[in-house]
């Protein structure tokens, strides 16, 4: 995992563009060592008219100054303690904010930035902080309700990157960020899943959100074609008997 920002630094990055009504999202790139990984923030203007940013990105001078014609950012959001990269220079560039953070990420987070609450309360009712069951209380995510539907915004707990080429991209897919559809990855599985089931049923509950439009994943492109089913297929890839199945072709 690279090493936290201590100053406003800029990587590759595309321009804020707006999916709902208060919510607009930027990707950039990540160089990793055996592939460059596709990265997502999500910005989500509250009702009071503060800023939440999720999973943060430094953005240029341009970039910066879209996002604060929208708003004062008043939260940040650290979504798990492999998302720390910018956490830093987001906070010395506006002290104001609040850092939130899971409970079971808070000791690696602090090492890089004070962390203000793991149960932020953010003053608006159409924005929930969630600590996934099923990942030690590891990974954040937020639903996100507007006049228009919801939005699920998840970090690494499902990949989506499509059109992966070269080296990187067989990589990707073989650690199944990459693919045909939306996956948990297979890193993800390994080392930040430790109760299948208890992430299996909150799959399921999110599929039932009423008028649900899309998914915002940290790594990929965004769901919005079906996404209630698209979390119901996830839940069934972590089923016991899908286990099985996998442990018979090895």
């Amino acid at each position: 995992m690279p090493k936290a920002h201590q100053e406003w630094k800029v990587l590759p990055h595309g321009r804020l563009v707006e999916v709902d009504q208060n919510i607009w999202t930027v990707t950039g790139e990540l160089r990793m060592p055996l592939a460059d990984l596709q990265r997502r923030m999500t910005v989500v203007r509250l009702a009071g008219g503060g800023l939440l940013i999720y999973s943060a990105i430094a953005l240029d001078a341009s970039g910066m100054g879209m996002l604060e014609s929208y708003g004062q950012p008043r939260f940040l959001v650290v979504p798990s303690d492999k998302h720390r990269l910018d956490a830093r220079i987001w906070k010395d560039r506006y002290p104001a904010m609040q850092v939130a953070t899971p409970a079971g990420s808070r000791k690696k987070v602090e090492e890089v930035v004070p962390v203000d609450t793991t149960d932020p309360e953010f003053g608006d009712p159409g924005v929930q902080f969630v600590t996934v069951p099923g990942t030690g209380a590891h990974e954040a995510a937020l639903v996100v309700h507007s006049p228009y539907g919801a939005t699920l915004v998840l970090n690494d707990l499902v990949g989506n990157v499509r059109n992966a080429k070269g080296f990187g991209g067989w990589f990707l897919r073989a650690m199944q960020f990459a693919g045909d559809e939306p996956q948990v990855p297979r890193p993800v599985k390994w080392t930040m899943v430790e109760g299948k089931e208890a992430l299996r049923n909150k799959f399921l509950q999110w599929a039932e959100i009423p008028k649900l439009q899309r998914i915002l994943v940290s790594h990929g492109e965004v769901i919005d074609d079906e996404p209630a089913e698209v979390l119901r297929d996830l839940a069934q890839s972590l089923a016991p008997e899908r286990d099985d199945e996998l442990a018979k072709t090895y």
